[in-house]
């Protein structure tokens, strides 16, 4: 069980990689869509089949459903011009690897984890999510940024809270798919009426005399 566990770490980690050196939205979508379906698989191991069951069909087939069809809607393929080329942001994710290594092996053991590669795997995901949502120019790209962000919490979570209620993280499910919606509607919204979702160009807003 740790052997498969500590693959699916694995896939994690080079799914994040491609997160960050990647430029087509599609391609970020599919591997964030992976992602979910991959710790969808971790509750397996805790017997919690509806948690898995719902994180696998809302991570891996909901959400990726909904970014397909903002991506489409918006007209939008790849990011262009972000903050940080992705040449430099794939050396930065690698970097991050490392001090998330470095910060997991200080921390203390909170709980008896079912992988000993949870926790810096966890916080690298939520280093690539943030990273994704300051470093990119497309709200698109930026919502997928918050995905992986959520992923590492669940990740963090299920890894080191192992009795936790399912309840709790059924709720979590719950909100991101909520903020997901919204997102998708806000994006929709926003190239339809701007032509574009360069979250660059907002900042250049303002009254026009009348």
């Amino acid at each position: 069980m740790n052997t498969s566990i500590d693959l699916v770490m694995v896939c994690l980690v080079l799914s994040n990689l491609m997160l960050v050196g990647s430029s087509r939205i599609a391609v970020c979508i599919r591997f964030v869509a992976l992602q979910g379906v991959l710790l969808g698989l971790l509750p397996l191991a805790l017997h919690h089949w509806l948690l898995a069951g719902a994180s696998i069909a809302i991570k891996g087939t909901v959400f990726p459903w909904l970014l397909f069809r903002a991506m489409r809607e918006a007209n939008v393929r790849r990011e262009v011009e972000p903050y940080v080329g992705f040449s430099t942001s794939l050396m930065i994710g690698v970097a991050a690897l490392g001090i998330s290594s470095w910060i997991a092996s200080r921390l203390p053991p909170l709980a008896p984890s079912i992988s000993p590669m949870i926790l810096p795997v966890a916080l690298f995901t939520m280093i690539t999510g943030l990273f994704l949502i300051v470093s990119r120019r497309q709200a698109l790209t930026q919502v997928i940024g918050y995905l992986a962000l959520e992923n590492g919490v669940f990740a963090f979570g299920l890894g080191l809270v192992r009795e936790a209620p399912v309840i709790v993280e059924m709720g979590i499910l719950l909100d991101i798919f909520v903020a997901v919606f919204v997102m998708g509607i806000t994006i929709f919204h926003i190239s339809r009426e701007f032509d574009q979702i360069d979250t660059e160009q907002l900042t250049a807003l303002k009254d026009t005399p009348s």
